[in-house]
């Protein structure tokens, strides 16, 4: 038997299958057999951002660059200078599929779903950046898609492997708190308004405009778009909430247990049909940007014995009462969960740190004990993960549902008024019309 083909079949086996294999000691951590073997990775998105990801996976093997932007993908090319390059990733799949164990992703929000479903459909794990995915109806065909196919994901928001994220977190499961029904998350940052640029540049050299474009409805390039720009534009990106949401809105997702309401544990009892209420406003609705300023307001019914709460996000300005953060000053980034016996907060957008307030009340406090294992690292743990070990923090069940609870707000947002959501069949109840707000058409030639 091909010996190539035996080792990825072994890999594929023990992250699907948990198999007994011989357990070896590397760095204080128990790690299986496979470690001793690399993967073989593609990176999809290979400047800015791609770069850094790929860095984090450079003690595996990177056989497959794909990028439409070569001139700031040049860094990655060189670094990695026997991979192989692409500007399409669906050739690159064509041809290297069967080379392949894993891809990276890390392109801008509006090709992740288009690049990653395909890649897990052939049974490639998958690391994906934040937001996961343009829409809600992507998110949840991601998060489908990777159950289907057990392959192995992780969604980019690389404070899921902090001390803070994952201490704030299993002191609101632990009652520390007591019940929580009221959490809110601000960030300071905004995006704002603006018209679709007339001019029509001619596109630099090495910029692969049509691919850049991808799913999206074709419009003439401008370096607007580009490099950093596109977030802010609807046709690209997720805006402020979606960029830093899938960052901030994480520990209280997780504590609250958020993602019971998108696919059940059956630990916390029977599906919920009780439906997502969201409303939300702005400084001004166009067509083209997201907003300076944000306040998306969401009520969740209750998740087994956990009550009902209500979740308020604020970007651009915004901010919740100063007296719920019960002495604490008032900060520019802010995540606070709001319980019976105190709060736990959060003043770091990326959910990195934390602490209980107030915070002489809980001075030499006897706390519980960490539930929740620590990893050796956000990149580190889905390797791992690869190969067999445990599962990530932040695979898509997790990633996937906090990106679709995002888009609600987007939603509720364009739509003007209060909507109503079914979880779990992913469609609005009390307004038709906002159903089409939850994914858009593709181009011809771009398909899930």
């Amino acid at each position: 038997m091909n010996a190539k083909l035996d080792r990825r079949g072994f890999l594929k086996g023990t992250a699907a299958g948990g198999l007994g294999i011989l357990f070896l000691r590397k760095g204080g951590l128990a790690l299986n057999y496979a470690e001793n073997e690399k993967l073989d990775i593609a990176i999809v998105g290979a400047g800015g951002q791609g770069a850094g990801n790929a860095g984090a996976v450079a003690g595996e093997n990177i056989v497959a660059l794909c990028d439409v932007d070569d001139p700031r993908a040049e860094g990655t090319y060189q670094r990695f200078a026997t991979a192989k390059r692409y500007a399409d990733f669906r050739r690159m799949y064509d041809e290297m599929g069967k080379q392949i164990d894993a891809v990276v992703v890390s392109t801008p929000d509006h090709t992740h779903a288009v690049s990653c479903v395909p890649a897990m459909r052939l049974g490639k794990h998958i690391f994906c950046e934040k937001p996961l995915t343009r829409t809600a109806i992507e998110a949840r065909t991601m998060r489908l898609t990777a159950v289907e196919h057990k392959v192995i994901t992780q969604m980019g928001n690389q404070g899921s492997a902090s001390e803070g994220c994952r201490r704030a977190t299993e002191l609101a499961w632990a009652g520390v708190i007591g019940e929580i029904k009221e959490a809110h998350i601000w960030f300071g940052g905004g995006d704002g308004p603006g018209d679709r640029p007339k001019e029509e540049p001619a596109v630099p050299p090495g910029v692969h405009w049509d691919l850049w474009l991808g799913p999206a409805s074709y419009r003439p390039f401008h370096p607007a778009y580009i490099r950093g720009g596109w977030r802010g534009w609807r046709a690209f990106g997720t805006g402020q909430m979606g960029d830093f949401g899938c960052h901030s809105m994480n520990i209280p997702f997780r504590a609250l247990r958020l993602d019971h309401l998108f696919h059940p544990d059956p630990a916390l009892g029977p599906a919920v049909t009780t439906p997502i209420r969201v409303q939300a406003e702005a400084s001004e609705i166009q067509p083209e940007r997201y907003s300076r300023w944000v306040i998306a307001r969401y009520e969740f019914p209750a998740r087994g014995k956990l009550p009902p709460v209500k979740l308020t996000w604020y970007n651009g300005g915004p901010k919740p009462p100063a007296d719920l953060l019960l002495g604490q000053p008032m900060t520019d980034h802010g995540c606070l969960l709001v319980g019976e016996k105190g709060a736990i907060f959060s003043d770091c957008p990326w959910n990195t740190r934390c602490k209980l307030l107030p915070e002489k009340k809980w001075e030499g406090a006897q706390l519980p004990a960490p539930t929740i294992p620590r990893g050796p690292g956000h990149h580190a743990e889905w390797i791992q993960a690869c190969k067999g070990g445990p599962k990530p923090f932040s695979p898509f069940e997790i990633g996937a549902s906090l990106t679709e609870m995002i888009h609600l707000g987007i939603a509720a947002l364009l739509t003007g008024h209060p909507i109503e959501y079914d979880a779990t069949n992913a469609r609005v109840l009390n307004c038709f019309a906002a159903n089409s707000l939850l994914h858009r058409d593709y181009r011809h030639g771009w398909t899930l």
